[in-house]
This record gives C-alpha cells, sequence and structure tokens, in this order.
C-alpha cells in the first residue's frame, strides 16, 4: 500500500484532472453557439479532454492500483465541487 502522502498526491492530481475535464467541458457548451462547426468543436473538445484525462491517470497509475482509486475520487470530488460551485441554469421556456 502506498504512503499517505503518495495517496494524497494522486487524489489531488485526480482532482486537477477532473477540473480540467469539466471547465473544458463547459466552455465547449459555451462556445457552441457562436461556433461554425458545432460538429468538429464538440468532437475535438472531447478527444482533447479524454487523452489529456488518460494520460494522467495512466501516469498517476504507475504508482499502483491504490493510486488510481485515489486519482478517481479526487476526479469525482472535482465534478460535485464544480457542479456545486456552477449550478444547472434551467430553460426559461418551461423546460
Amino acid at each position: 500500500m502506498p504512503q499517505p502522502i503518495q495517496l494524497a498526491l494522486a487524489m489531488l492530481v485526480g482532482f486537477a484532472l477532473g477540473v480540467l475535464f469539466y471547465c473544458g467541458l463547459w466552455l465547449t457548451v459555451r462556445a457552441l453557439p457562436r461556433s461554425r462547426h458545432p460538429v468538429a468543436l464538440t468532437l475535438g473538445s472531447y478527444w482533447a479532454r479524454a487523452a489529456s484525462v488518460a494520460a494522467g491517470f495512466a501516469v498517476v497509475a504507475s504508482g499502483g492500483w491504490w493510486s488510481a482509486l485515489a486519482a478517481l475520487l479526487g476526479f469525482i470530488a472535482a465534478r460535485l465541487a464544480l457542479a456545486r460551485r456552477f449550478p444547472a441554469q434551467r430553460a426559461r421556456d418551461g423546460a
């Protein structure tokens, strides 16, 4: 089992990867209405975000599955923190 400091660092890296992924998603969704090529923007953004997160998790997972699990928990924590920070906006047309 890794040292507690290694697990905390893995969780911090996972949190940073989550912030990168979900803030990138948020920026992509905000840019879609102004985009001339929304499909290219969506796919390009997805692949860039997915590749960077996969690479980050691969580096963290080299420390063992405990580190990978800690990074996953950090990634989920980022999702929950950002969901609280940026609550969903409801459509004004009642949908």
